[in-house]
């Protein structure tokens, strides 16, 4: 259902439909973070320690005061406002020196529970699968790793010192209160349960509104984290004053869902000292009636009024300070979410991390299936790798290439008894140990915001300037790095943006090659390189990894032809493998393909045909369609 916002401030910001309230299960989220504030409960127990004594100080204030004024208001006492004055004297030095390292100290706890917390969020992340990255989007977790942990912080830091302060006084002063008079203390204490209560109620509607500001923000940073990705391509098509109207409306969602949060909080702490506000009348009207009736002194009735201003104080910020817990609640439900969600590739090794692994590779009957799909990625799979063979992948997009080598690097969650590397099934190898033996160039390039040389060698940055221009050199990438500025320690920016589409790919595979890895996976790395540039760097690569195994995936005849062994996929499947010439041999969809990719003259009739086959892919059948049809 959606929400209604038109006519006039109050329209526009109405409300909606009715929302789940507040209550104690919602903070019950808060108890996730116990671990975190246990590993400095010392630390806490003295902070709070010091928040006693500092409150315990502050209670004697008015005490002090009292009896400099009763020694000036009866005759037959000494003047005495020499040690009153004396007292306070010592508990504002003795509250500057014990509050203000509290409230460090409990600033510093506050950034170490939250310090902690992102890097529980971060760590978390960077094992997770692409499931995980479908659920969540990188502006959604920039959110909850930035703003609610926030919320953490101000809850810890905030929060419980009201909610600490409060109980402190409501534990000293009342006593303090009934020990010079209990009539007025309890006329003094009456709005007390009202203020209380009224607080519980209020605070039983904002966790939903503090849940939806959250994820309103949460949106706002998705739209502009994607936004600044894609700039160039808005820019190219003009569509800057169409991204401003959307920033708009998505800035404006999180504006509304901010006021009605903020609305919330104004009305709470309005009502709450409001309702605090009747003590000082009591005090004032009826303690007033307690001295003139002899009741009382003058000296009683200041310190009533100074007490009740430490307890009326710590009462009116009640209402804050559960705003906070709320608003941490929400946080930590968003926070925990990614910090519970369990990786979907577990590492259950069997295998010593020193046991020493052969390049070969064995592919038995696998089939796997992407989360959400209907269909499998790929199916009953079977290829064999030999140790030292440059093997090639073939085939058109979406035929199951790239996810064999993402189920090889166990980047997805690889089932047992179908891969085996060196005879060992990959699922016994610790996750860590395969993928420093088997290096993975992925098919989209990406560049880190730092040098050359410290894209190159990402793993190990402390490799020497010869080691890095052997690979670039390996790469076809010396051309390209002589000419910067600043050689390999030029700045790239971010996501390699001052290189073009061929220059990331080839610092990418050189990534990968100045690992020198037993087993090389190159995913389609040759897309944005010309022909001759692939010819150059494919006869390096037969003489570089004479004895290693590698296996390329590519759309190209003339890369596949320079492999060992060639296996062509089509719809998740292998429908031909054989060398080169054997391949061409048999004069099928390898032939038809390596005829259009050649453009030969004499092979028009392969071309026809394999342009008929694509047609008949891309054409549903009746029978396809009344499927669909009955799928929805």
């Amino acid at each position: 259902m959606r929400h209604t916002y038109s006519g006039g401030m109050r329209a526009r910001y109405q409300s909606g439909p009715r929302r789940e309230r507040s209550s104690f299960k919602h903070l019950g989220h808060l108890r996730k973070l116990l671990p975190y504030l246990q590993r400095y409960w010392v630390w806490f127990a003295l902070a709070i320690t010091g928040l006693v004594v500092h409150r315990i100080g502050l209670a004697f204030v008015p005490d002090f005061t009292g009896r400099a004024i009763e020694s000036l208001e009866d005759p037959a006492i000494p003047p005495n406002f020499f040690w009153p004055a004396i007292g306070i004297f010592a508990v504002v030095l003795v509250q500057f020196i014990i509050y203000v390292p509290v409230r460090r100290l409990l600033r510093r706890i506050a950034i170490s529970v939250t310090y902690d917390l992102r890097k529980r969020v971060f760590n978390n992340i960077q094992y997770q699968g692409p499931g995980f990255f479908t659920k969540f989007n990188t502006g959604d977790l920039m959110s909850r790793a930035v703003n609610d942990v926030s919320q953490v912080r101000m809850f810890v830091s905030f929060g419980l010192v009201q909610i600490t302060t409060f109980l402190i006084t409501l534990v000293i002063v009342p006593p303090m209160m009934f020990s010079y008079s209990k009539s007025l203390a309890f006329a003094t204490l009456i709005p007390l349960p009202f203020v209380v209560i009224t607080g519980f109620f209020i605070t039983r509607k904002i966790y939903p509104y503090f849940m939806e500001r959250q994820e309103a923000m949460a949106d706002v940073t998705s739209f502009t984290q994607e936004n600044l990705t894609g700039i160039r391509t808005i820019q190219a098509m003009a569509q800057e004053a169409q991204e401003i109207r959307r920033f708009r409306t998505t800035a404006t969602q999180y504006t509304k869902k901010a006021y009605r949060a903020s609305r919330f909080l104004a009305y709470m702490h309005l009502t709450m000292t409001t309702l605090t506000a009747i003590s000082p009348l009591i005090v004032l009207s009826f303690g007033s009636y307690l001295v003139l009736q002899g009741d009382i002194t003058v000296g009683t009735l200041q310190r009533f009024l100074g007490w009740l201003l430490l307890l009326a104080g710590s009462v009116s910020h009640i209402g804050w300070a559960l705003s906070l817990f709320f608003s941490a609640a929400a946080g930590s439900e968003r926070i925990f979410q990614i910090v519970s969600h369990q990786p979907e590739v577990q590492d259950q090794a069997t295998q010593s991390a020193n046991a020493e692994i052969e390049p070969s590779i064995d592919i038995k009957g696998l089939s796997y299936t992407y989360q959400d799909a209907t269909e499998p990625a790929i199916k009953n799979i079977d290829v064999c790798i030999k140790s030292g063979q440059t093997v090639a992948f073939l085939g058109r997009m979406a035929s199951g290439k790239s996810t064999i080598l993402k189920a090889v690097v166990r980047l997805i969650d690889t089932p047992r008894n179908t891969i085996f590397i060196g005879g060992q099934d990959i699922c016994d190898i610790p996750i860590q140990r395969l993928r420093q033996e088997v290096a993975l160039v992925p098919q989209y390039a990406f560049l880190f915001s730092a040098s050359v040389k410290e894209n190159v060698s990402y793993d190990d940055i402390s490799r020497e300037d010869e080691l890095v221009w052997d690979a670039t050199q390996a790469a076809s990438m010396e051309e390209t790095v002589a000419d910067l500025s600043e050689g390999l320690r030029t700045i790239v920016g971010e996501r390699g943006v001052t290189l073009s589409g061929g220059q990331k790919q080839r610092s990418t595979l050189a990534r990968g090659l100045i690992r020198d890895s037993k087993v090389l996976l190159l995913d389609d790395v040759f897309s944005s390189v010309d022909t001759e540039t692939e010819e150059r760097i494919i006869r390096g690569l037969n003489e570089l990894r004479a004895d290693k195994t590698t296996v390329l995936i590519s759309h190209r005849v003339s890369t596949a032809r320079h492999a060992d062994y060639i296996y062509v996929f089509d719809d998740g499947k292998v429908i031909e493998k054989g060398t080169h010439s054997e391949l061409l041999a048999r004069g099928e969809h390898y032939a038809d393909l390596e005829a259009v990719q050649s453009n030969q003259d004499r092979d028009q009739s392969r071309r026809a045909r394999l342009i008929r086959k694509l047609r008949e892919i891309e054409q549903p059948t009746q029978e396809d369609i009344e499927r669909r049809k009955l799928a929805g």
